[in-house]
């Protein structure tokens, strides 16, 4: 990344290692798809997506993606998310694998939901 701090998810995007910057823009079309109606910025120095609290973040380094659904939205899918590097609220997707799509839309699916449903916060 470059040293300027990126303002708008483009310019995150554009500033990002050229590995990561077609798997960004993947990422970052899933999600609107799941909340066309959140507000995109950045907040301590990731891309996010809002409706009423932040849905979910990502962000980029030298070797994954990092996505932050946060961790009540992940606890429903911890058996398909073994296959992966998981923290508490972060789930790895390298660049040199295919973005796995499918579990993307439904864990952001998720938080949505949770959200919407329950107000539920970032943390637990």
């Amino acid at each position: 990344m470059t040293k300027v701090k990126p303002r708008t998810i483009d310019e995150y995007i554009n500033a990002a290692p050229k590995d990561a910057q077609s798997k960004l823009r993947e990422l970052r079309a899933l999600l609107k798809k799941i909340a066309p109606n959140a507000t995109e910025a950045i907040k301590w120095g990731s891309p996010v997506f809002e409706a009423k609290r932040i849905l979910f973040a990502f962000s980029a380094f030298k070797s994954h993606i990092n996505f932050m659904p946060t961790g009540p939205a992940m606890k429903p899918f911890k058996k398909e998310l073994s296959k992966f590097t998981t923290g508490k609220d972060t789930i790895k997707f390298p660049y040199d694998k295919p973005l796995p799509k499918a579990l993307i839309r439904k864990i952001a699916a998720y938080r949505v939901k949770q959200v919407k449903e329950k107000d539920a916060k970032w943390m637990y």
